[in-house]
């Protein structure tokens, strides 16, 4: 899995006045929409206002984190997996 565009963090930085020097610090700790993560799994709570959240380990250092699905997208674009989280996302942030 990767993130469908830049996670809130990183706007500063990619769409903002934020430095590329700070930026590529914050993202060894932070996860980043290039990153490719591992899906662990779902977490049981669900949050009213991310919707599920999937805990994730990045592939570069394992590093673990806790995102929403809907802002995530499989890496294998034509799998099965791949449609069921652009359909999640999609009513995600059309419904809610």
């Amino acid at each position: 899995m990767t993130g469908i565009e830049e996670f809130e963090w990183e706007e500063h930085y990619t769409m903002g006045p934020g430095s590329e020097k700070e930026y590529q610090k914050l993202k060894k700790k932070k996860p980043s929409y290039t990153d490719v993560f591992n899906l662990l799994k779902l977490d049981d709570r669900l949050n009213l206002e991310s919707g599920i959240l999937a805990e994730l380990e990045r592939t570069t250092d394992r590093q673990k984190f806790t995102l929403p699905l809907a802002e995530l997208e499989a890496v294998m674009e034509d799998s099965e997996n791949a449609e069921l989280l652009e359909d999640y996302s999609l009513w995600f942030f059309t419904y809610l």
